[in-house]
């Protein structure tokens, strides 16, 4: 398992009045389908969703600065959807021409990410042809090479990628957070219940939590990050107070 240099943990507060705790080294951010499909607008249909867009790219800042592996997700398909399955094809979302090409095929304009969602140099991007980012993908071995154990997740749908992305995630081990406020369905009704879902049965798929509360967690630690990095690992030294002068 890799080494990683000495971070201070993060401990961030949840809904519910749980905490959850990391290891920034050892976390990653997933940022599940943020692709201009999912997002596609107009005058007779505005999309809700879009109002995460600006949350979501300061969570990813956020993760960023904590030291946190941040790693990007993308449904698509082939262009002669050969993996497409024959249910999936009866759903009739996969491959359709719209104003922004050919549905969810790999290489068109829908299939790409948002302008304010690109991934950074360097950043892992999986691609995958299901809703759950860990369904024949590389994304497991990824995050058990890099040592990675603990996961916060955001992005869209709550009820559909999120949640599948989440329950693997659990089956497998992964110590997991939802980012609420960072997530979205089209029916704020079905992301409400995912939400519930997550909680439901003394929490059987995690912890839940604001950007807000995970931004309050990394703020004070994003500068020992930077230095402990510096350094090899060496957590910074507090200051020898002075001693005050003797009174004459």
């Amino acid at each position: 398992m890799p080494r990683h240099a000495a971070v201070p943990s993060l401990t961030i507060a949840c809904h519910h009045e749980r905490t959850f705790t990391c290891e920034p080294t050892r976390t990653a951010l997933l940022v599940i389908d943020m692709q201009r499909e999912f997002f596609a607008t107009s005058e007779d249909d505005l999309n809700p969703m879009l109002e995460i867009v600006p949350r979501v790219a300061r969570l990813v800042t956020v993760a960023r600065k904590a030291g946190m592996r941040v790693i990007h997700t993308r449904e698509g398909y082939a262009p002669d959807l050969s993996d497409v399955s024959a249910y999936r094809a009866t759903l009739d979302y996969v491959g359709y021409e719209g104003d922004l090409g050919r549905s969810l095929i790999r290489g068109e304009p829908s299939h790409d990410f948002l302008d304010e969602m690109q991934p950074a140099p360097g950043e892992t991007v999986i691609d995958k042809a299901g809703f759950s980012a860990f369904y024949a993908s590389g994304l497991d071995n990824v995050l058990r090479a890099s040592g990675i154990d603990h996961l916060l997740m955001c992005g869209v749908t709550t009820q559909c990628c999120v949640h599948s992305t989440l329950r693997d995630a659990v089956d497998r081990g992964y110590w997991c957070l939802t980012v609420a406020d960072c997530c979205a369905a089209s029916e704020p009704a079905l992301h409400e219940a995912a939400l519930a879902i997550i909680a439901g049965e003394g929490h059987l798929f995690g912890w839940i939590a604001d950007l807000g509360d995970v931004a309050r967690a990394a703020r004070p630690r994003a500068g020992a990050a930077i230095t402990a990095k510096r350094r090899g690992g060496a957590a910074p030294r507090p200051l020898k107070p002075r001693r005050p002068p003797s009174a004459r």
